[in-house]
């Protein structure tokens, strides 16, 4: 599948990911070290809603607004106040939800003054329009490069502290392939880094080779957190995604506990929608 952001932006995938993606780095924020986030797949970094790519599929009517729209219980609320407090700050001023941040964006804007971030893109368009966005902005480089050379070259990072969000565009039939192999090498040269990636969840046979790669790969400390807003199918839109993350802060696994099955219900769109969380592989290979 195509997954370029800017046609998906806000819809169930961003869902999951950004709400864990703001978790992860509340969480590294309780340390006073500084730490440094690395983007390797950026897209635009915030998206127009009501005109383009993301107008035209109407994804996160599906998303983000259903999220906006439902009552919240206290306890999911808080965990997923530090996304939606993102989203709102973006569209200050404007009538409706008109733009979303995407994870470049919010990332930045929940990090110190000590924080770093390296967001890199390769579309020819979309790293221009990235670029601009953070013109100017001391604490963030913005470079056209393959993501997957980012993510070989750019770990570890000086800070010895980090978040590396890895989200390609699966228009290869290889990039489960491409994932594992560059979580690996990546790994081994910066074991200590957490790493988040993304990725769409439409065939399960596939996903459970990925999964198998992974669990032999040697890598210690992954976890798995799937949702499914109805039956994933190879031949329809996507229904469900995922995420695989090494070195997950350990308050994750419950946060995620309380806030998917609220998602799950508020996404849901038919028959087959679900979550889970899993260990994949535990503090020894």
């Amino acid at each position: 599948m195509n997954y370029r952001h800017a046609f998906h932006a806000g819809n169930i995938g961003d869902v999951l990911k950004h709400a864990t993606l703001a978790r992860i780095l509340t969480y590294l924020k309780e340390k006073p070290s500084a730490f440094r986030v690395i983007d390797t797949h950026a897209g635009l970094g915030l998206y127009d809603l009501t005109k383009g790519e993301a107008q035209r599929t109407g994804e996160w009517r599906q998303g983000i607004a259903r999220v906006l729209d439902a009552q919240r219980p206290p306890q999911v609320e808080a965990l997923l106040a530090p996304w939606l407090d993102v989203v709102a700050s973006v569209n200050e001023g404007a009538r409706k939800l008109e733009r979303y941040p995407g994870s470049p964006l919010l990332a930045r804007k929940l990090m110190r003054e000590q924080d770093r971030l390296t967001v890199t893109e390769m579309h020819p368009l979309d790293v221009v329009k990235l670029a601009e966005l953070f013109d100017g902005d001391y604490q963030t480089k913005a470079i056209e490069l393959d993501g997957w050379n980012a993510l070989r070259g750019f770990v570890p990072p000086k800070e010895k502290r980090g978040l590396i969000v890895v989200d390609p565009a699966f228009e290869e039939t290889n990039e489960f392939e491409q994932l594992a192999s560059g979580l690996y090498k990546a790994w081994r040269r910066f074991g200590t880094g957490v790493y988040m990636a993304w990725y769409p969840i439409k065939d399960r046979k596939l996903v459970k080779r990925f999964y198998d790669a992974m669990s032999v790969s040697g890598i210690t400390r992954i976890m798995v957190a799937e949702h499914f807003a109805g039956r994933a199918t190879a031949d329809k839109p996507m229904m469900g995604s995922g995420l695989i993350m090494i070195n997950a802060p350990w308050t994750l696994k419950g946060e995620l506990e309380t806030i998917l099955p609220w998602l799950t219900t508020v996404l849901q769109q038919g028959r087959g929608a679900e979550w889970r969380v899993f260990d994949l592989t535990g503090e020894t290979a």
